[in-house]
């Protein structure tokens, strides 16, 4: 943060600082403040994704039953996003984010607190799901869309990179302390709720906490633009936007295809770590630490290198580069193994997660982003569907053969996207229509 910062065009055509370096966009003081925000979220959805998963597969005992929890909470992600979308479009985006921070530690607490009494049951997990997941759709497209119009185009590679670092950092740090707490706050019996319990309450806090950060942040994020239409008519304007442009189709398609079928072992990571592996809430912890770790390092490389040349041809290469780890890691023998084939699994889908995200952000319009962000959670929304049957190929034919299966998909997932989609290997360096390799020799940005 110590370089001087360029000047450059921002996206409305005012001058705007470039911030070099790797960590460039934490000069910028609003991003600061949601990077702080981004960070304890992060934190408190790892944990609650390692606390919920030990507490419900050591319940049931069923991969299924992982698949219906994070099925409740991504699924409200399909119905009400384009909703948060349209919202986003229209309010003050920080209001927006404030709300939800503070509902979602609201619902936290109240479910940690039937943890912890020990009147918890399956349906508690639907229900609370449910609840948080239609509040994260509603506000998410307005924080992705924010980010753009703090740090302007020129930094917002550097920016998105930082942000899956932030994620990844969680990914690393909160999983295992997740699972150190579980272990020691249920005195050695993992079957107690005492310890999901406390750190349930942990979260809490820790969404709180962001609520104060996200008001530290000055700019508004009024909407670009203001129009007579209906939310309807915003709607359909979101959809015939993606689907009249076919890069932002091909991208879009991008963003969730490959990605349902490379996170099953996210997904079914407590079965694996149970089935396989045969450790308990620490060695669960240490796993999703490991997978966050390789995906950290994978997005400070990307925020290093920022406004990288042959976006498009990096994509595809981490894609398969993730698929053959992917494989590789359904049949570890042994937490050693099984923890570094998932560093290089998180590396590569980190790579090519954040790259995947920060050229759709410099491609779309900015009065039509949180539309476009909104179609993006609507289809993680439906993710898990497509992990059902990685699920039920794991209850009857093993978790090492179910995952393999979900790596192969990944894999030609991404060759019919090279097939149907070719302008995809072509995009490069560069923002918005630039970003596409020109023809004409010397036309690159």
């Amino acid at each position: 943060m110590a370089h001087e910062p360029d000047l450059a065009r921002s996206e409305d055509g005012s001058v705007a600082r470039y911030y070099p370096g790797t960590f460039g966009s934490l000069a910028i003081r609003d991003f600061r403040f949601l990077w702080l925000a981004n960070l304890l979220t992060s934190f408190a959805m790892q944990m609650q994704i390692v606390a919920r998963g030990w507490l419900v597969y050591d319940m049931t005992n069923s991969p299924m039953a992982l698949t219906w929890v994070m099925l409740s909470f991504m699924l409200p992600s399909f119905v009400f996003s384009m909703a948060g979308g349209v919202i986003a479009d229209r309010l003050p985006k920080k209001q927006i984010m404030i709300a939800a921070q503070f509902l979602n530690a609201f619902a936290t607490a109240m479910l940690a607190y039937i943890v912890f009494i020990g009147e918890v049951h399956f349906w508690h997990f639907i229900v609370i799901g449910l609840f948080n997941g239609t509040i994260l759709s509603l506000s998410m497209p307005a924080r992705s869309a924010l980010i753009p119009e703090v740090v302007g185009e020129t930094n917002l590679v550097n920016a998105m990179a930082l942000q899956s670092a932030t994620f990844n950092l969680a990914r690393i740090l909160g999983p295992a302390i997740a699972g150190v707490f579980i272990a020691v706050f249920a005195a050695g019996n993992t079957t107690s709720t005492t310890g999901v319990g406390i750190v349930f309450f942990i979260i809490a806090g820790l969404y709180l906490i962001a609520v104060i950060a996200t008001a530290m942040v000055k700019r508004a994020g009024h909407p670009a633009a203001l129009n007579d239409a209906s939310p309807l008519e915003d709607a359909k304007e979101g959809f015939l936007y993606m689907w009249q442009d076919k890069i932002i189709l091909g991208l879009m398609i991008m963003s969730f295809v490959p990605f349902t079928f490379g996170f099953s072992a996210s997904f079914l990571l407590p079965a694996f770590n149970k089935d396989i592996i045969g450790g308990g809430p620490d060695d669960l912890g240490l796993l999703m630490t490991g997978m966050g770790a390789g995906a950290f390092f994978g997005s400070m490389i990307l925020a290093r290198l920022g406004d990288i040349k042959r976006k498009g041809k990096v994509m595809f290469v981490s894609a398969f580069l993730w698929s053959i780890t992917a494989a590789a890691f359904a049949f570890s023998q042994n937490l050693v193994m099984a923890l570094v084939l998932g560093a290089a699994m998180g590396f590569f889908s980190s790579v090519f997660g954040a790259l995947n995200m920060s050229v759709i952000q410099l491609m779309v319009r900015p009065d039509i982003r949180g539309r476009m962000m909104a179609i993006m959670m609507m289809a993680f929304g439906l993710m898990p569907l497509g992990v059902i049957p990685v699920s039920a190929l794991a209850e009857f034919a093993g978790i090492d053969i179910a995952l393999m299966f979900a790596a192969a998909m990944l894999a030609l997932s991404m060759v019919l996207l090279g097939y149907f989609f070719p302008d995809l290997l072509k995009l490069d360096k560069g923002h918005g229509d630039h970003i596409l390799i020109r023809k004409k020799r010397g036309a690159h940005r």
